[in-house]
C-alpha cells in the first residue's frame, strides 16, 4: 500500500487551535451575530451561543491557531530518529509565515509528502483558511483545487485506517492503543486546549501535547508500512 513512499520523504504536523477570544462576550457585534447562527447548527441542539463557545476554536472563522508541530523521519547509521519542531504562541501570522516556510521548502519535489491524524478534514483546510484570512500566501503543496486524488500528496493515517469504509471515524489514541503504541494523550485533550491556553497561560504544555500527537501519527505510519516503530528515546526536539 506505502512501499513505494519512504518514511523519510514524509513530513508529518499538527495544529492546535483556540476560539477567537477567551470569552463569547469578548465577541465584535457582527462575529457574535454570525457565531449565534453558527451555534444553532452545532449539536446537540438546545444549547445557547454561549454554552457553545468553547467549540469556537475547531471553526476556522471563528478560532486561531496557537501551535502547528511539524516532524520528519531521519535515519543515522541505519537507526531511525524524529525530529520536530513547533511553531506557537499569541502571533498567528508569524505561526502561518513559518510553518507555510518549512512547508514549502520541504515539499519542494513531488517526492515529497505530508501526513497526519484527520488531516484531509481538518489539519490542512483550516491552516489554509487561516493563511487566507491572515493574507498568509499558500504553499504549493496546500494548492489542491482541480487535481486528480492520485496528484494530491497528502497521507491521512484515519483515512488509511478506513481501508475504504467511511462510515465511522477513529481517533488517533484508540488507533495508537490498539496497534501497540504508546498514547499520545498525557494530562490534557483536545477539549481543554483553549483552558489551558486561555486561563492556564501555559503555552509550552500545548506545545507538548501537540509534538506528542505528531510523534505518534508518525509511529502509526511505520505501523502501516509492517516496519519497526521509532524508539522514544530517539524524539529530538528542534528549537
Amino acid at each position: 500500500m506505502l512501499d513505494k513512499y519512504l518514511p523519510e520523504n514524509i513530513l508529518f504536523f499538527d495544529v492546535e487551535t483556540v476560539p477567537q477570544v477567551a470569552d463569547y462576550e469578548m465577541l465584535e457585534t457582527s462575529i457574535k451575530l454570525l457565531w449565534d447562527k453558527k451555534s444553532t447548527t452545532i449539536k446537540p441542539e438546545g444549547k445557547t451561543p454561549t454554552e457553545n463557545y468553547h467549540r469556537a476554536g475547531i471553526y476556522a472563522e471563528f478560532g486561531k491557531i496557537v501551535c502547528i508541530s511539524a516532524g520528519h523521519i531521519i535515519k543515522k547509521n541505519n537507526e531511525r530518529f524524529f525530529r520536530v519542531k513547533s511553531f506557537y504562541g499569541d502571533n498567528e501570522i508569524t505561526i502561518l509565515k513559518e510553518f507555510g516556510a518549512l512547508l514549502t521548502s520541504f515539499c519542494s519535489k513531488n517526492t515529497k509528502n505530508i501526513c497526519g491524524h484527520n488531516i484531509k478534514e481538518f489539519d490542512v483546510p483550516y491552516v489554509a483558511r487561516r493563511m487566507v484570512i491572515n493574507g498568509v500566501p499558500l504553499p504549493p503543496i496546500f494548492k489542491i483545487a482541480g487535481k486528480k486524488p492520485w496528484e494530491v500528496n497528502i497521507f491521512d493515517t484515519m483515512e488509511l485506517w478506513k481501508f475504504g469504509d467511511h462510515k465511522q471515524n477513529t481517533s488517533l489514541e484508540l488507533l495508537a492503543t490498539i496497534l501497540g503504541i504508546p498514547s499520545p494523550k498525557g494530562d490534557i485533550d483536545g477539549s481543554k486546549v483553549a483552558y489551558v491556553y486561555y486561563e492556564e497561560k501555559d503555552i509550552e504544555r500545548i506545545v507538548k501535547y501537540c509534538e506528542k500527537d505528531v510523534f505518534t501519527t508518525a509511529q502509526i505510519f511505520l505501523k502501516f508500512r509492517g516496519e519497526p516503530v521509532i524508539n522514544e528515546e530517539n524524539f529530538v526536539k528542534v528549537r
